[in-house]
């Protein structure tokens, strides 16, 4: 049953309004409508969703706690960055960036963060393209 379940990620805020402006204006996010609590609920992906939980002290994760597959990662970050996102860039052992673009095997994925300093990931299965 659950592999034909929408999934609902909820992302621990801790101001909603600036979440709910960046998930949905930055990010282009379409708000679905809130929850009792408040929390705003954006829709993602094919029934997917993302709900944005109020909750005070929250630290950011210190990995990544959403990825979007795309089509074209390069012209998905040349959008979001002018919408003003800012991709981070690594030059470690074991991942690198180039133009902000990793390459891992079959995949080309690329890192920015959001309003609450949750990391947020595009990926792309670089062998369909």
């Amino acid at each position: 049953m659950l592999n034909k379940s929408a999934i609902t990620t909820m992302l621990p805020v801790s101001d909603v309004d600036r979440a709910t402006r960046f998930y949905g204006e930055t990010l282009g996010l379409t708000l679905r409508g809130k929850g009792p609590d408040g929390a705003p609920y954006f829709a993602a992906g094919m029934g997917d969703a993302i709900g944005l939980m109020p909750a005070k002290d929250t630290m950011p994760s210190k990995h990544t706690v959403l990825s979007f597959e795309v089509d074209d990662v390069a012209a998905e970050i040349k959008e979001l960055e002018g919408r003003g996102v800012r991709f981070e860039d690594y030059d470690l052992p074991d991942l690198r960036t180039e133009n902000h673009i990793a390459e891992m095997g079959g995949e080309k994925a690329a890192w920015f963060t959001d309003s609450e300093g949750n990391i947020l990931c595009l990926h792309q299965d670089s062998k369909a393209t």
